[in-house]
């Protein structure tokens, strides 16, 4: 097998072979993607030049294997815990350590943790390597598994519809085929005696507006660790203190109650001051593991109300209502490893520049990184979040439930404290395709179990899942079944939910002109696909 070392940045030099194999690096960082080494290493040309994209289609269709020697383990006291943390595996993944499986994955949105402690070798190298099956044929075997179920899909394949990997791999309107694989997220070795596991806050602010509570969370791991000690400050400045014990269950909660709250507000309608929650574990006086978080205090409220014309749609938040003047956001790259924090700041700030202050995040691409999310807090930008479904009608199994249901874990927990999500969505434009091919939809039905016994049985992920999900992680943000949904209601009806509204450069092929009559309560999407002007390419 050829072997070629791996253009990742990380620590080391590692190595991919076609089975391809790359080595990369761990300890701190380890975010690949096949294309990219195989880009860096001049094996392939730049897919977005010319037809190149079709002459690397070959990439996706093999299997690839990483692999690197960790960093030394030392002999440590009983009770240390080794761990290897994934943060994201593109798509289906073995993971080894000298040899014997220690992970499988099939869902790249799913992180994961591996307590490894009796796995390394205190003296000797450990290898560690990943495995990854082409997506592309998994899927098609998935589907093939599954016969019985209508497989429509409007971009890409149906196949596409059993894996949870970003739909946008399999080809849009809009961009190209490019499965790609890797550890597409930080690899971690870790070491640790305790840690604190998660931080998360619940926030409520009065009506009022003249008072919060605002109740912080912890989540420990490991042996050691019996307390831990919260602070909540704000620009450097610390505004309360609290600690307690650790319990039982290991876990700990605190309230702190904030008069005069400095509250957080979308772009042109006040400022986007952020609070920082700090939490310590400590045993015996001395500190173990510490986590900081910034969180923003703010009411959000979706309203809709019945009117003459229909029903309402739209945000009020901390008492204003909001006109949301925004944009759509599909990944900024195919190759999302590549993608700066730098870069993310400069398109981010495009909006603010532009008045705007909403963006809807859209169901066929990825869970935005960290940074993402934090530039929209620091910048007041509203974040509507689809869940990852697009434009199909997606299976309902027990293997994929419990994937969605990780996922939707893994990332809930994770995004929980940014005040800039002001909603999730269940899916995009589904239940357009619910219509367009004549699947059963009847909305009087409540009854989940019968949902799952129609050709629309996704209902059940839209209806039932996923607000159930919200509700449990983040029960102060709103949930709306589907991007366009209106109450069970043709997703074109303009009196009741939001619109995708395509009738000027696609559907009816109506005049620019009359853009203004053509909206609904609220349109979530709209626009004009075309090369811009030369100046904006510039």
């Amino acid at each position: 097998m050829p072997q070629i070392a791996s253009g990742c940045p990380a620590l080391s030099r590692p190595s991919v072979f076609a089975v391809p194999s790359i080595d990369f690096s761990v300890a701190d960082s380890g975010k690949c993607s096949v294309h990219l080494d195989l880009i860096a290493h001049k094996k392939i040309p730049d897919p977005f030049i010319g037809f190149n994209e079709l002459d690397v289609e070959w990439v996706g269709e093999k299997s690839w294997t990483y692999k690197i020697v960790l960093p030394n383990v030392y002999a440590s006291r009983p009770g240390t815990v080794t761990a290897l943390a994934f943060d994201g595996l593109d798509t289906f993944a073995t993971v080894k350590l000298n040899g014997k499986t220690i992970l499988k994955s099939d869902n790249m949105f799913v992180s994961h943790r591996v307590d490894v402690t009796k796995a390394v070798r205190v003296d000797g190298d450990d290898v560690l390597e990943i495995e990854f099956e082409p997506s592309l044929f998994k899927a098609r075997e998935i589907q093939k598994q599954h016969p019985d179920h209508a497989w429509h899909c409007m971009n890409g394949e149906p196949a596409r519809l059993t894996t949870r990997k970003a739909q946008y791999h399999w080809g849009w309107d809009w961009g190209p085929v490019l499965m790609t694989c890797g550890p597409w997220k930080d690899v971690r070795l870790e070491t640790y005696n305790g840690r604190l596991a998660d931080l998360w806050v619940d926030i409520d602010v009065k009506e009022s507006l003249k008072s919060a509570k605002v109740t912080a969370h912890a989540q420990v791991e490991g042996n050691s660790g019996d307390n831990v000690s919260f602070t909540l400050s704000l620009a450097g400045k610390t505004i309360l203190k609290s600690s307690a014990k650790v319990d039982a269950n290991q876990t700990i909660q605190v309230e702190f109650n904030v008069d005069s709250p400095a509250l957080w507000y979308p772009n042109g309608y006040g400022t986007q001051p952020l609070y920082e929650i700090s939490a310590t574990l400590s045993s015996q006086e001395t500190n173990l593991h510490t986590v900081n978080k910034h969180i923003g205090l703010r009411r959000v409220k979706l309203v809709q109300d019945i009117d003459k014309h229909g029903k309402s749609f739209y945000f009020r938040v901390n008492n204003l209502d909001i006109f949301c003047g925004g944009s759509d956001w599909i990944p900024a790259d195919n190759f999302t490893p590549r993608i700066t924090d730098d870069k993310y700041k400069r398109w981010l700030r495009l909006m603010v520049d532009g008045n705007q202050c909403m963006i809807r995040v859209w169901g066929g691409g990825i869970w935005e990184p960290d940074v993402f999310y934090s530039l929209c807090d620091q910048l007041g930008i509203m974040v509507w979040q689809d869940f990852l479904f697009g434009c199909g009608n997606y299976p309902a199994y027990p293997e994929i439930f419990k994937s969605i249901e990780a996922e939707c874990e893994s990332q809930l927990k994770r995004l929980r404290h940014h005040p800039s999500i002001v909603i999730y969505a269940g899916n995009n434009e589904d239940y357009q395709c619910q219509e367009q091919y004549g699947l059963t939809y009847n909305y009087e039905d409540k009854d989940p179990q019968n949902w799952l016994k129609t050709d629309f049985p996704a209902r059940y992920i839209y209806e039932k899942l996923l607000p159930e999900a919200v509700d449990k992680y983040c029960p102060s943000v709103p949930y709306h079944p589907g991007s366009p949904w209106g109450d069970g209601k043709p997703t074109s009806d303009p009196t009741v939910g939001d619109l995708h509204q395509w009738n000027v450069w696609h559907g009816t092929q109506e005049k620019y002109q009359i853009f203004d009559h053509l909206g609904g309560r609220f349109n979530s999407e709209f626009g004009m696909e075309a090369f811009p002007h030369l100046q904006t390419i510039k």
